[in-house]
């Protein structure tokens, strides 16, 4: 199998009949490829690897770092398998979530403007205590995240696709909507979810709610969102933008009530180790004969 990095190599070099080589991103592969079954394509991959895969006669599965496939769905050579590095990541950008929600509601970037200042801005803020959240998405991350919000005594609702025993269908969304003070987006884009938070959903929402994405930038409408912040109804927090990156010139850098980060909510210490524990054992179902468990189906 191809892997992109050093770290890579020698974690998966101690998985059972698996021979990991490293290749370089825009270099020329090495002689092994030709005989390479298995494709990890770096991480956060910015160029499609197509020209990877003509160099590739015997691949048979790509295995990402990644969470989100948009790049890879529709793209992989027919008959190869494509897996998600689902997992990894989830509790990082749980994390991310929370630490977005608790410094807008206790007010976080206001007090550091004032500390560089040197004003004394005593007043009373927000609380997450008794927010009802409403979770969009109800795979890893939704779940890592409703763990990590409860010890703040408040309260995840989730939503998935379709309705499950503790989790509602999207049928269920527009009633939901006016229910809830916060709402993450964490769900995977796709042709279906491309601009699902449009102006008819964040209507939906009470005045004062907070939309968080930690999903994709597509996700949401931005001209929509930029309308919400201006008039001061809604607030955000978006680790995920569209365009991405954002230009300098973009509104969104002045909209009011944003709390904005550069796509970092996975990019922190041990997202290495933990990507590869999923892609370790990914490999070694592949290895083993059986199927990938974040094998991905149908549209995503």
């Amino acid at each position: 199998m191809l892997v992109p990095d050093d770290y890579g190599v020698s974690v998966l070099s101690s998985v059972d009949g698996v021979s990991a080589i490293r290749y370089r991103p825009g270099e020329p592969l090495p002689p092994e490829a030709a005989e390479a079954r298995v494709f990890v394509p770096r991480f956060l991959q910015g160029t499609s690897p197509n020209e990877v895969y003509a160099q590739l006669p015997k691949l048979e599965l790509v295995q990402l770092l990644s969470a989100g496939a948009e790049r890879f769905v529709g793209q992989v050579p027919e008959g190869v398998l494509l897996s998600t590095c689902r997992g990894a990541h989830g509790g990082s950008t749980a994390e991310w979530a929370i630490g977005a929600l608790l410094a807008i509601y206790r007010e976080f970037p206001a007090f550091e403007v004032a500390r560089r200042e040197r004003r004394w801005d005593y007043h009373v803020t927000d609380t997450l205590q008794d927010k009802r959240v409403l979770v969009v998405g109800a795979g890893d991350l939704g779940e890592q995240f409703r763990r990590r919000l409860e010890p703040f005594d408040a309260t995840a609702t989730l939503v998935g696709r379709t309705a499950r025993d503790g989790v509602h269908g999207m049928d269920e969304l527009p009633a939901l909507l006016p229910e809830h003070d916060a709402v993450l987006i964490v769900v995977p884009l796709t042709d279906e979810t491309t601009g699902m938070v449009d102006a008819d959903f964040l209507a939906a929402m009470p005045d004062g709610a907070i939309l968080v994405n930690g999903a994709r930038g597509p996700v949401v409408d931005t001209d929509a969102l930029l309308a919400e912040l201006t008039s001061g109804r809604l607030r955000a927090a978006l680790d995920v933008t569209e365009p991405e990156p954002l230009p300098a010139e973009h509104p969104l850098w002045t909209a009011p009530g944003l709390f904005l980060t550069p796509h970092v909510a996975g990019s922190c210490t041990g997202s290495e180790r933990r990507s590869y524990a999923v892609v370790a054992s990914e490999v070694a179902r592949f290895a083993a004969g059986e199927q990938p468990a974040n094998l991905v189906k149908g549209d995503y």
